[in-house]
């Protein structure tokens, strides 16, 4: 395995790397050994690592047989979409994580080589049709199954699972609401109950002693990180909050459709889903949650023409006496500790570009011409922030690992 280091990094085995985060070499991880001998330590500012490839010889650097007991084994439902495909992505580089199982019930038999190319180089089993996967030898699951479809798997897998479910299907509390935003009746509504809404920076508690968590849409995730603190600061008013969001392509899923062409998306934008989106009520619930009573936004997604990327615009009211500079300053106090949040420099606007393929979103406020309100501007990568990325950081923490392992890729640029 290639390994290459940047200054200040620190390479060390397994073992070191676990004992360094209070986990022991004989942790509670059950499952067969795989990865690499060396590694370099998450957690924020201390390393960051990129590996090149996860080569299929692995045997040839396998562990000790005490690092058996160190690895979660993993299962990936629905490996052939796009955000399957980039947790398993993402997972090359985590030191604790191994894929053992991967469904996709149009794909099963293939390698998923033969459908991703660009992960030929891992050492993955064949996919298989969800009925055919053998849960025995899974510690948990990520299920990136199209909304609709997840509540009756779920309910099914072994009840000692972690799971975390990238689909809509749990984020909703109500399932009444549930129902009237995704036309049909929730089919779990005891493990509605259950589940825990995983805006890690938001609910990082909630989600660290979950069983099963809910991964927040991508829309929801750039526009609840900055609108959640300032409205439980009393900073911005509940009132009159209007959110212009912009996505790339692939948020849109990997099936065929019309609307997804070439020709129907190249050369312009176009708004879709007015008034009626369904991440709506999810952004509402969460700013309820925030101000303790009923929020109504207004909101208007476009598609774009690109593959990923989010930027999302919004407009707020600011509570009387409020700056722009007090939003700006709260929002730089409230994520100074965190590794994925950060407030770019005053008068610099986020720009897609700057997070593409990586976990970070980047924020930045300023002042409307409009006297007491203010603009916020958020971007996120849709595919790793906006699902698989926010999935595996609340699967590290379900699982008693630093929230940052597999995730420090920094972005993709130019």
């Amino acid at each position: 395995m290639a390994i290459s280091l940047q200054a200040g990094m620190v390479v060390m085995p397994r073992s070191t790397f676990l004992q360094g985060y209070g986990l022991s070499n004989k942790s509670s991880f059950s499952g067969s050994a795989v990865g690499s001998e060396l590694l370099a330590s998450c957690g924020g500012s201390k390393t960051r690592m990129t590996v090149t490839s996860a080569p299929k010889n692995r045997a040839a650097v396998k562990s000790s047989k005490s690092d058996e007991s160190e690895t979660v084994r993993v299962g990936v439902l629905g490996a052939s979409g796009y955000t399957g495909s980039e947790i398993i992505r993402l997972l090359a580089t985590h030191p604790v994580f191994k894929v053992s199982v991967m469904t996709a019930d149009r794909k099963a038999g293939q390698s998923l080589g033969s459908v991703f190319p660009h992960l030929i180089t891992q050492d993955l089993p064949n996919m298989v049709a969800v009925k055919d996967a053998d849960f025995s030898n899974v510690d948990a699951v990520f299920c990136c199954l199209p909304h609709g479809t997840t509540q009756e798997i779920i309910a099914a897998l072994p009840k000692d699972l972690k799971v975390v479910d990238l689909s809509a299907d749990f984020r909703l509390r109500n399932t009444d609401t549930y129902e009237e935003w995704y036309n049909g009746p929730h089919r779990a509504p005891e493990l509605q109950t259950e589940a825990v809404y995983g805006l890690t920076e938001i609910y990082r508690e909630e989600v660290r002693a979950a069983r099963l968590v809910a991964n927040p849409g991508c829309y929801p995730t750039s526009i609840q990180l900055p609108l959640i603190p300032l409205l439980k600061a009393g900073l911005i008013e509940k009132d009159n909050i209007i959110i212009n969001a912009n996505s790339g392509v692939s948020g849109a899923g990997r099936s065929a459709k019309e609307a997804n062409l070439y020709t129907e998306i190249c050369e312009g934008i176009h708004p879709y889903g007015i008034t009626r989106h369904r991440h709506v009520p999810e952004i509402e619930q969460g700013l309820r949650d925030a101000v303790g009573s009923d929020v109504t936004i207004s909101f208007t997604p476009n598609l774009m023409p690109m593959s990923r990327g989010m930027l999302s615009t919004m407009f707020v009211q600011m509570k009387q006496g409020v700056t722009v500079d007090d939003l700006r300053q709260h929002l730089v106090e409230r994520f100074a500790d965190e590794e994925f949040v950060k407030v770019l420099e005053k008068g610099i606007a986020p720009h897609t570009r700057h997070v593409r393929g990586s976990n970070y979103c980047l924020l930045n406020v300023f002042e409307d011409r409009i006297s007491g309100r203010a603009i916020i501007i958020s971007v996120i990568d849709n595919l790793v922030k906006g699902a698989s990325g926010q999935a595996l950081q609340n699967l590290n923490l379900m699982m008693g690992l630093p929230e940052d392992c597999g995730l420090l890729q920094q972005p993709l640029f130019p």
